[in-house]
């Protein structure tokens, strides 16, 4: 889609960029979504893919994804034998409704900060516990825990000027047991719910999240593996707005799919059921 409203594209911005802020001006990376409805509002594109940051950095710490780095380059990562997790990366690319040209251009932190209720970057983040670094507009900096940086439909912390400037997981949660399920109207539509599950290896823990299926991403958390009643009362317990309701599916139907589908992930990863 032509952006008409736009008089001025930065293809060199500063290293700190957000200290150059305007009122109109709209971060590029990708562009997909950017590109693809009306921006009556802005006015000037800064283009951060010029900064040169590294896509995707594996070390013993972990994984550091920065933000703008592909959904095919994430996916394309052949993750370490010891990260038991890893397969989730190549999971949460394949759960984006997009064709391969979107992958080529979407980035993983262009999807974080859409904030959507089906972002499966949200998704991946939250559950391996990542925390996300921001470029706050004065040039200073902080960091996030994945769980608290999407507020709602379409909202986050982001102020105007902010920017992601990079994801890391830690290694912790790479080596930890998984499952997952997905729920979708179509065999390639968006997701009406999506839950994963991490486990330590070796322990009874227990880490539950759900996104998709609500305003914004739900990571419920136990020490030991919970019984069938108090896992289905943490999810019932959660408030009500919390739910999402748009024509993928009403906020009873999403509770009812959460549940059902907690209940298969806690029998899979109770103890005896996986080595």
């Amino acid at each position: 889609m032509d952006l008409h409203t736009v008089t001025d594209v930065v293809r060199r911005p500063s290293d700190r960029p957000g200290e150059a802020w305007c009122d109109g001006d709209a971060w590029l990376a990708g562009g997909t979504w950017l590109f693809s409805v009306p921006q009556p509002d802005v006015r000037r594109l800064v283009d951060i893919t010029t900064l040169g940051w590294d896509a995707l950095v594996a070390g013993d710490a972990g994984l550091e994804i920065g933000a703008t780095c592909t959904i095919r380059e994430l996916y394309a990562l052949e993750p370490p034998g010891d990260w038991l997790a890893g397969p989730l990366l190549a999971t949460s690319c394949e759960a984006f409704l997009a064709s391969f040209k979107v992958w080529n251009s979407a980035t993983v932190g262009g999807n974080i900060c859409m904030s959507l209720p089906a972002g499966p970057m949200i998704t991946l983040t939250v559950a391996l516990e990542a925390t996300y670094t921001l470029w706050n507009a004065d040039g200073s900096e902080r960091t996030v825990d994945a769980v608290d940086f999407v507020t709602g439909d379409h909202r986050n912390i982001l102020a105007p000027g902010d920017i992601l400037r990079r994801i890391d997981i830690p290694v912790s949660a790479l080596r930890k047991r998984h499952t997952h399920r997905r729920f979708t109207l179509t065999q390639l539509g968006r997701s009406t719910i999506f839950l994963i599950a991490t486990q330590s290896p070796g322990t009874d823990d227990f880490l539950l999240t759900l996104t998709a299926g609500t305003t914004r991403p739900v990571r419920l958390s136990f020490d030991s593996m919970p019984d069938a009643d108090a896992l289905r009362h943490s999810i019932d317990d959660l408030p009500a707005d919390v739910w999402f309701d748009d024509p993928n599916g009403t906020p009873d139907h999403r509770r009812h799919l959460a549940k059902h589908f907690a209940e298969e992930i806690r029998s899979e990863l109770a103890p005896g059921e996986l080595s």
